[in-house]
């Protein structure tokens, strides 16, 4: 069994950056399902207790993907956009999060 290393409130306040608002995670949200960004470094389990911490609710499951930054061109010249971790969270029943709230 292992141990889990129960975050701060800072930390966990520093793990979620934004909720995101597409069109693709408002369908989402019916089925319990909410997206947010998160940093690079954190790992589900954190990403459990941070949103638990936060927003007082029971989280089921986490799941986590990384998109790779795109090759763009920036006035002539080429570059990267910076990669993004994403975290799909899935809530238990009679559980919501009020999706206007910003995170600061």
């Amino acid at each position: 069994m292992k141990k889990v290393k129960i975050t701060s409130s800072e930390r966990a306040l520093s793990i979620i950056k934004s909720p995101i608002m597409t069109e693709k995670s408002t369908t989402l949200n019916q089925f319990n399902k909410y997206s947010f960004f998160v940093t690079k470094n954190s790992n589900s389990q954190e990403i459990k207790q941070a949103i638990e911490n936060i927003f007082k609710v029971k989280v089921i499951k986490v799941n986590t993907l990384i998109n790779r930054g795109k090759l763009k061109s920036f006035k002539g010249s080429l570059g990267y956009k910076k990669d993004q971790k994403k975290a799909i969270v899935t809530l238990s029943e009679g559980n919501t999060i009020d999706s206007s709230l910003e995170i600061k």
